[in-house]
Order: C-alpha cells, then structure tokens, then sequence
C-alpha cells in the first residue's frame, strides 16, 4: 500500500546530506513552509544551497538558517527585502554566495529540471551584468540568454490538502512556487494543513501529483478544513 505519510518533522527530514541544494517554497510568507525550515535546522545538515523567492527575514525560518552559518550559497530574486538584516550582513563580510535569478526564469529553470529539460533560452537578462558568461543566441532578431535547468536534492513545499499518495493541493498564492519546486528534486518533502482519504480531491484541483511526492507530514496551523 502506497503511504508517504510520515509520522513527525524529524522523520520527514531524515537523511538530507551536508551540501544538498535545498528548494524552499513561499512567496514571502504565502505558501512557506515554515515547520520543515525549523525542523531542517534541528535535523543539522550544513554547506546548503538554498533556492528560494527572497533571502529571509528577521531571524527566523531561513534567515535563521544562514544566521547559524548552515548555507553557503543562496539562490533568489529577490535578496534584500523587509528585513533581511541576516543576509545583507553575512554578504558584506563575504560569509555567503549570491546567484540572483530573475523571478520567471528562477521557476522556469526549476519547472525545466522537473520536464527532462536541460536548458532554455529567455530574453529576460539579456544585456545586463546576470547574462555575463552565458552562452545568448537570436532568434529573428531578438537576443537570448542560455540557463540551464535548476535540479536539487530537496524541495519543502507547503501544501493546502494531501492525500497518502501524496496528491496535493494548495490554497490560492500559497501554490506560488511549490509546484515547481516539488517537480525539480529528487527528495521531495511536503507539510501540509489537512490530510483527506483518497478520491476526496478534485482531480482537476490537484497542481501536484503524487508521483512528485516522497514524504507528507500534516502540520496543523489552526486552519479551518474547506472542501
């Protein structure tokens, strides 16, 4: 019987290596997945890539994770942000890399990994400093830049509902990112508010199937259930 529902945060974040690339849902706080964060930082895996929207806030969550000296590189849009006093500091001392990706590329890349394809070409960049030392090309008259498809160890995602097949659903911009990024790694580990019985998701409101899914731990945030 096919069950990916895994009974805590320390089990679904087992066996994550020392320099994995790691995925990290959300768009700010929507659809972040917040408890598989906190429960990366107990389980103590260092020299991280991190892939995510923005580079953290406060010290919590993500920024927390580079403030314990855990990620060596991060991967982002968007790096300075609200708060991002972690990551503006441990760049100015030179204590973490930085690859900024513009925020279509950023998902097309990951949804390129997902799809067997190992690179594209996007006008997006094109003339600017993040196009330097990549392969452009044109195309009826309009140059294009070259990226390669973005695969990792590990995605955390956050999910709305999930079924044990690890069918999942998400709650409006809570679906953000976590699509993707659920698709482009080889571990891919889930929290999500409500666990249902199989056959109670719509098929057609299902963004991620199963087959994409490793590992789903409910997480109750208080959140009513909504069909």
């Amino acid at each position: 019987m096919i069950n990916k529902i895994v009974n805590s945060l320390a089990e679904a974040l087992s066996g994550v290596k020392d320099g994995s690339t790691v995925l990290i849902g959300g768009f700010g706080s929507a659809g972040q997945p917040d408890e598989l964060i906190e429960a990366l930082i107990e389980q103590g895996a260092k020299d991280l890539v991190c892939v995510a929207n923005n580079a953290g806030t406060g010290h919590v969550g993500l920024a927390r994770l580079m403030e314990l000296g855990r990620v060596r590189k991060i991967i982002c849009s968007f790096p300075r942000s609200a708060n991002s006093v972690v990551f503006e500091q441990l760049y100015r001392e030179g204590k973490i890399e930085l690859e900024i990706v513009p925020q279509g590329t950023l998902a097309e890349r990951m949804r390129a990994a997902g799809a067997g394809i190992p690179a594209f070409y996007t006008a997006t960049s094109h003339g600017t400093l993040l196009a330097r030392g990549k392969e452009e090309r044109e195309f009826e008259g309009r140059h294009y830049v070259m990226e390669r498809a973005l695969h990792a160890d590990v995605a955390l995602v956050e999910a709305w509902k999930a079924d044990r097949w690890g069918n999942l659903v998400y709650n409006q911009s809570g679906r953000n990112f976590n699509p993707v990024m659920a698709t482009a790694a080889e571990l891919t580990i889930v929290q999500t508010q409500h666990i249902v019985e199989l056959g109670d998701l719509d098929p057609e409101a299902i963004a991620t199937p199963g087959i994409y899914v490793n590992r789903v731990v409910q997480v109750d945030r208080g959140a009513p259930w909504a069909p």
